[in-house]
């Protein structure tokens, strides 16, 4: 067997894998539990002085939200601390994950104690003040609002492509230089559909004569894209169907200027996702709907005499709060354990190794932090082909930020 894992390169290789924005996250996370730790103390002694279980469990639920969300900000903190840090084998961007995972078994405990207790007040209720709990729930609603528009704010999909292509919106850039300047092509998909963006580096007068793109793929179709003026750029009207490898000519002027693309392949979905944040929006959005569910039952107690409705808020907000924890377990634990966090990717690499007719022995796939893949690979050839070649081939694979190769010759 050949163990080629090109070790010159691996003790070079940067083991950071911290998901795109983490020091924004960070900050964010700070703000968000500076206001919410202020709510916290006005609605459980709003609850409490004026009589609504609902408004204390939903200041109760606040209280572990705030404590969530510091969980969440010192993950932050400590993973970009020590991501450099080697006793960490693979960095330190599954500690978010971890974060999250904790968060989520918080909100099912929360959901326990609310259902107990708000089933406990339907056989024993108690008087309610109306006109003090209402206007505190209204607030406790505002402030989960703003949290929730704080942690979101600025947030964009991204693709995770590694260290190399951190802070990239497009699939791949190509520069033009022609006689009247320098033209920028590249394939944008930053949340959006796939489109072609033509932008200068010598302002709009060059862009007004770029009339189109026609791409020329292996198979040999050809396609013909019209743009239009996006301010600042052109974009093409029709979208880029996949995959994304072809040949693409840009007319601008009397001059044709060719291109060539080739196929990335990213990181989506849930390999993409920042748990660590996903849970402290969570906990924010618990947050909310509780307080939506207290406000209609207090107007409705209110309204109807129907003292029932308090308790019965918290126990559809405990329901919520129930679903919402199972499915941030579900996923952070399958992270944790290290299981495929993506089937068709590791199909993908299989169908790509044994395309070039070796043998597909062994594959590993794991998530090692938002946007970043490791994998263990195990290739059996009878060609003369060592562990660069393989590595060559998964090029493509944006996301596989830790690649192991083995290889094993046939006799």
């Amino acid at each position: 067997m050949d163990n080629n894992n090109n070790a010159t390169a691996a003790a070079f290789h940067s083991h950071v894998f911290l998901g795109e924005g983490h020091e924004k996250s960070e900050r964010k996370t700070w703000a968000v539990i500076w206001l919410c730790g202020i709510m916290m103390v006005a609605e459980i002694i709003g609850g409490l002085l004026f009589g609504s279980i609902a408004l204390v469990a939903d200041g109760l639920h606040m209280s572990t939200h705030a404590g969530a969300l510091l969980l969440a900000a010192l993950a932050y903190t400590y993973a970009r601390k020590h991501a450099d840090n080697p006793a960490f084998t693979f960095g330190t961007g599954k500690l978010g994950d971890l974060a999250g995972f904790t968060s989520a078994i918080v909100l099912a405990m929360i959901a326990l104690l609310i259902g107990y207790e708000s089933v406990s007040r339907i056989f024993a209720p108690i008087p309610i003040h109306f006109a003090e709990a209402i206007p505190i729930a209204c607030l406790g609603l505002v402030v989960n609002v703003a949290s929730a528009w704080l942690l979101s704010s600025g947030g964009h999909h991204h693709h995770g492509h590694g260290h190399a292509h951190e802070g990239q919106d497009h699939d791949e850039s190509h520069e033009i230089a022609t006689a009247a300047g320098t033209v920028f092509l590249e394939v944008f998909e930053d949340g959006v559909p796939p489109r072609f963006r033509l932008r200068a580096a010598t302002g709009p007068a060059l862009m007004a004569q770029a009339s189109s793109i026609e791409t020329l793929r292996p198979d040999g179709t050809r396609q013909l894209f019209a743009m239009q003026d996006k301010g600042g750029f052109l974009a093409s009207c029709d979208e880029i169907p996949e995959p994304h490898a072809f040949t693409a000519t840009v007319r601008i002027g009397e001059h044709n200027y060719p291109l060539s693309f080739e196929e990335h392949e990213h990181a989506h979905g849930s390999t993409a996702r920042d748990n660590n944040m996903r849970a402290a929006v969570i906990h924010v959005m618990a947050d909310a709907a509780v307080s939506i569910f207290v406000i209609v039952g207090l107007l409705l107690a209110r309204a109807f005499g129907w003292l029932w409705m308090d308790p019965l808020a918290g126990i559809m907000g405990a329901c919520v709060i129930a679903s919402w924890s199972y499915g941030l377990i579900r996923d952070t634990g399958a992270i944790l354990l290290d299981m495929n966090p993506d089937k068709s990717m590791a199909n993908k690499l299989r169908e790509e190794i044994e395309a070039g007719g070796d043998t597909l022995a062994d594959l590993h796939l794991w998530r090692l932090g938002p946007g970043h893949l490791g994998a263990i690979i195990s290739v059996i050839t009878s060609h003369v082909r060592e562990a660069e070649y393989y590595r060559a081939r998964l090029a493509r694979f944006r996301s596989l930020s830790h690649l192991t190769v083995e290889v094993s010759h046939r006799s």
